[in-house]
Protein backbone atom coordinates (compact mmCIF):
# COMPACT_ATOMS: atom_id res chain seq x y z
CA UNK A 1 0.00 0.00 0.00
CA UNK A 2 1.24 3.23 -1.00
CA UNK A 3 1.81 6.29 1.70
CA UNK A 4 -1.15 9.00 0.59
CA UNK A 5 -2.05 11.25 3.02
CA UNK A 6 -3.18 14.60 1.06
CA UNK A 7 -4.98 14.48 -2.02
CA UNK A 8 -4.93 17.10 -4.83
CA UNK A 9 -9.13 16.48 -6.16
CA UNK A 10 -9.98 18.13 -9.64
CA UNK A 11 -13.69 18.38 -9.92
CA UNK A 12 -15.13 18.51 -6.08
CA UNK A 13 -17.44 21.01 -6.81
CA UNK A 14 -19.25 18.25 -9.24
CA UNK A 15 -21.97 15.75 -8.62
CA UNK A 16 -19.58 12.66 -8.97
CA UNK A 17 -16.79 15.17 -7.23
CA UNK A 18 -19.07 15.20 -4.39
CA UNK A 19 -19.18 11.63 -3.87
CA UNK A 20 -15.83 11.26 -3.96
CA UNK A 21 -14.87 14.12 -1.73
CA UNK A 22 -17.28 12.52 0.88
CA UNK A 23 -15.77 9.14 0.61
CA UNK A 24 -12.32 9.94 0.73
CA UNK A 25 -13.39 12.18 3.96
CA UNK A 26 -14.63 8.97 5.50
CA UNK A 27 -11.47 7.13 4.17
CA UNK A 28 -9.64 9.40 6.53
CA UNK A 29 -7.40 11.34 4.20
CA UNK A 30 -6.79 15.14 4.27
CA UNK A 31 -8.12 16.81 0.67
CA UNK A 32 -6.70 19.86 -1.39
CA UNK A 33 -9.69 20.85 -4.25
CA UNK A 34 -9.20 23.24 -6.50
CA UNK A 35 -12.76 25.44 -6.86
CA UNK A 36 -13.63 27.68 -9.23
CA UNK A 37 -16.34 29.23 -6.47
CA UNK A 38 -15.64 27.92 -3.26
CA UNK A 39 -18.81 30.01 -1.82
CA UNK A 40 -21.09 27.33 -3.36
CA UNK A 41 -18.84 24.62 -1.91
CA UNK A 42 -21.33 22.80 0.70
CA UNK A 43 -19.15 20.31 2.06
CA UNK A 44 -16.94 21.09 5.98
CA UNK A 45 -14.51 19.36 7.14
CA UNK A 46 -10.99 20.48 8.95
CA UNK A 47 -9.29 18.17 6.37
CA UNK A 48 -10.43 20.08 3.38
CA UNK A 49 -7.81 22.43 1.91
CA UNK A 50 -9.57 24.73 -0.68
CA UNK A 51 -7.42 26.68 -3.45
CA UNK A 52 -9.55 28.80 -5.76
CA UNK A 53 -8.42 28.89 -9.28
CA UNK A 54 -9.09 27.20 -12.81
CA UNK A 55 -8.36 23.75 -14.00
CA UNK A 56 -7.23 25.42 -17.32
CA UNK A 57 -4.63 27.79 -15.40
CA UNK A 58 -0.97 25.70 -15.09
CA UNK A 59 -0.47 28.20 -11.79
CA UNK A 60 -3.69 27.13 -10.28
CA UNK A 61 -2.92 23.04 -10.73
CA UNK A 62 0.65 23.75 -9.18
CA UNK A 63 -0.78 25.23 -6.27
CA UNK A 64 -2.97 21.99 -6.22
CA UNK A 65 -0.97 19.61 -6.27
CA UNK A 66 2.06 21.30 -3.78
CA UNK A 67 2.42 18.79 -0.92
CA UNK A 68 -0.04 15.90 -2.34
CA UNK A 69 0.98 12.36 -2.92
CA UNK A 70 -1.42 11.42 -5.33
CA UNK A 71 -4.07 13.10 -7.89
CA UNK A 72 -8.14 12.21 -8.24
CA UNK A 73 -9.96 14.04 -11.22
CA UNK A 74 -13.92 13.69 -11.72
CA UNK A 75 -13.45 17.02 -14.03
CA UNK A 76 -15.71 17.12 -16.90
CA UNK A 77 -17.07 18.95 -19.97
CA UNK A 78 -19.37 21.69 -19.23
CA UNK A 79 -21.41 22.92 -21.77
CA UNK A 80 -20.81 26.11 -23.85
CA UNK A 81 -16.90 26.12 -21.94
CA UNK A 82 -13.59 26.15 -22.90
CA UNK A 83 -12.28 22.21 -24.29
CA UNK A 84 -10.36 20.98 -20.52
CA UNK A 85 -9.67 17.14 -20.98
CA UNK A 86 -6.62 17.73 -23.27
CA UNK A 87 -5.37 21.03 -21.76
CA UNK A 88 -6.18 19.89 -17.69
CA UNK A 89 -4.26 16.29 -18.42
CA UNK A 90 -1.27 18.53 -19.53
CA UNK A 91 -1.22 20.54 -17.12
CA UNK A 92 -1.29 18.21 -14.11
CA UNK A 93 1.18 15.78 -16.11
CA UNK A 94 3.50 18.47 -15.96
CA UNK A 95 3.16 19.64 -11.82
CA UNK A 96 3.39 15.87 -11.33
CA UNK A 97 6.74 15.74 -12.47
CA UNK A 98 7.93 18.99 -11.04
CA UNK A 99 6.72 17.64 -7.56
CA UNK A 100 7.61 13.80 -8.35
CA UNK A 101 3.81 12.65 -7.67
CA UNK A 102 3.53 9.57 -9.45
CA UNK A 103 -0.43 8.62 -8.78
CA UNK A 104 -3.23 9.68 -11.07
CA UNK A 105 -6.59 8.31 -11.21
CA UNK A 106 -9.14 10.28 -13.77
CA UNK A 107 -13.06 9.28 -14.28
CA UNK A 108 -13.63 9.48 -17.91
CA UNK A 109 -16.58 7.90 -20.54
CA UNK A 110 -16.81 4.58 -22.18
CA UNK A 111 -16.77 6.42 -25.46
CA UNK A 112 -12.83 6.96 -25.48
CA UNK A 113 -10.37 4.30 -27.81
CA UNK A 114 -7.42 2.49 -26.20
CA UNK A 115 -5.25 -0.25 -28.31
CA UNK A 116 -6.99 -3.08 -25.97
CA UNK A 117 -10.40 -2.37 -26.14
CA UNK A 118 -12.79 -5.18 -27.88
CA UNK A 119 -16.12 -3.29 -27.51
CA UNK A 120 -19.33 -4.54 -27.85
CA UNK A 121 -21.91 -3.39 -31.03
CA UNK A 122 -23.54 -1.61 -27.35
CA UNK A 123 -20.14 -0.41 -26.60
CA UNK A 124 -19.56 1.15 -30.11
CA UNK A 125 -22.70 2.54 -30.77
CA UNK A 126 -22.23 4.64 -27.53
CA UNK A 127 -18.70 5.71 -28.82
CA UNK A 128 -20.00 6.51 -32.37
CA UNK A 129 -22.95 8.44 -30.83
CA UNK A 130 -20.37 10.71 -29.19
CA UNK A 131 -17.75 11.22 -31.63
CA UNK A 132 -21.04 12.46 -34.52
CA UNK A 133 -22.71 14.57 -31.63
CA UNK A 134 -19.89 15.82 -30.17
CA UNK A 135 -16.62 15.82 -32.50
CA UNK A 136 -14.47 18.23 -30.98
CA UNK A 137 -15.00 17.09 -27.12
CA UNK A 138 -14.37 13.20 -28.10
CA UNK A 139 -11.22 14.57 -29.99
CA UNK A 140 -9.96 16.11 -26.90
CA UNK A 141 -10.64 13.02 -24.36
CA UNK A 142 -8.69 11.23 -27.30
CA UNK A 143 -5.83 13.56 -27.14
CA UNK A 144 -5.88 13.28 -23.52
CA UNK A 145 -5.59 9.64 -23.26
CA UNK A 146 -2.30 9.90 -25.80
CA UNK A 147 -0.98 12.52 -23.31
CA UNK A 148 -0.88 9.84 -20.55
CA UNK A 149 0.26 7.11 -22.96
CA UNK A 150 3.41 9.08 -23.87
CA UNK A 151 3.49 9.63 -19.81
CA UNK A 152 5.84 8.56 -17.21
CA UNK A 153 3.68 8.34 -14.77
CA UNK A 154 1.25 5.94 -12.98
CA UNK A 155 -2.09 6.63 -14.18
CA UNK A 156 -5.78 4.83 -14.33
CA UNK A 157 -8.19 6.23 -16.24
CA UNK A 158 -11.57 4.69 -15.32
CA UNK A 159 -14.25 4.34 -17.92
CA UNK A 160 -17.96 4.53 -16.61
CA UNK A 161 -21.33 4.55 -18.52
CA UNK A 162 -24.37 5.98 -17.09
CA UNK A 163 -23.79 7.43 -13.59
CA UNK A 164 -26.62 6.65 -10.97
CA UNK A 165 -26.19 9.51 -8.50
CA UNK A 166 -27.25 7.67 -5.27
CA UNK A 167 -25.10 6.36 -1.95
CA UNK A 168 -26.02 2.98 -3.03
CA UNK A 169 -23.46 0.15 -3.55
CA UNK A 170 -23.71 -3.17 -5.43
CA UNK A 171 -20.55 -5.69 -7.24
CA UNK A 172 -18.75 -3.53 -9.23
CA UNK A 173 -17.61 -5.33 -12.85
CA UNK A 174 -14.05 -3.88 -13.98
CA UNK A 175 -12.96 -5.13 -17.41
CA UNK A 176 -10.08 -3.78 -19.49
CA UNK A 177 -11.49 -4.78 -23.04
CA UNK A 178 -15.15 -3.31 -22.62
CA UNK A 179 -18.29 -2.20 -20.64
CA UNK A 180 -20.24 -4.96 -19.39
CA UNK A 181 -22.76 -3.24 -18.07
CA UNK A 182 -25.11 0.04 -18.28
CA UNK A 183 -24.63 1.82 -14.93
CA UNK A 184 -22.54 2.53 -11.88
CA UNK A 185 -23.38 4.48 -8.81
CA UNK A 186 -21.43 7.38 -8.07
CA UNK A 187 -20.09 5.78 -4.43
CA UNK A 188 -19.21 3.29 -6.28
CA UNK A 189 -16.91 5.01 -8.61
CA UNK A 190 -15.66 7.15 -5.61
CA UNK A 191 -14.94 3.37 -3.51
CA UNK A 192 -13.02 2.27 -6.92
CA UNK A 193 -11.35 5.55 -7.54
CA UNK A 194 -9.68 5.26 -3.93
CA UNK A 195 -9.14 1.65 -4.11
CA UNK A 196 -7.13 1.82 -7.28
CA UNK A 197 -5.27 5.20 -6.05
CA UNK A 198 -3.85 2.74 -3.50
CA UNK A 199 -3.44 -0.23 -5.09
CA UNK A 200 -2.43 0.38 -8.64
CA UNK A 201 -4.08 -2.91 -9.79
CA UNK A 202 -4.44 -1.40 -13.19
CA UNK A 203 -1.71 1.21 -13.41
CA UNK A 204 -1.47 2.69 -16.73
CA UNK A 205 -4.68 1.37 -18.33
CA UNK A 206 -7.81 2.36 -18.66
CA UNK A 207 -10.84 -0.44 -17.13
CA UNK A 208 -13.99 -0.13 -17.83
CA UNK A 209 -16.37 -0.49 -14.31
CA UNK A 210 -20.10 -0.97 -14.15
CA UNK A 211 -22.93 -2.26 -11.71
CA UNK A 212 -24.27 -6.15 -12.06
Amino acid sequence: MKNISKIAVLGGGGKTGNYLVKHLLKEGFHLKLLLRNPETFNIQSDNIEIVEGDALNFQSIKTLLKDCQAVLSTIGQRKEEPLVASQVTSHVLKAMNEYGIDCYVLLAGLNIDTPFDKKSPKTIMATDWMKNNFPLIQEDRQKAYKLLENSDVNWTQVRVPLIDFTDKSSEIIVNIEDCLGDKITALDISKFMAREMMESKFSRKSPFISNL
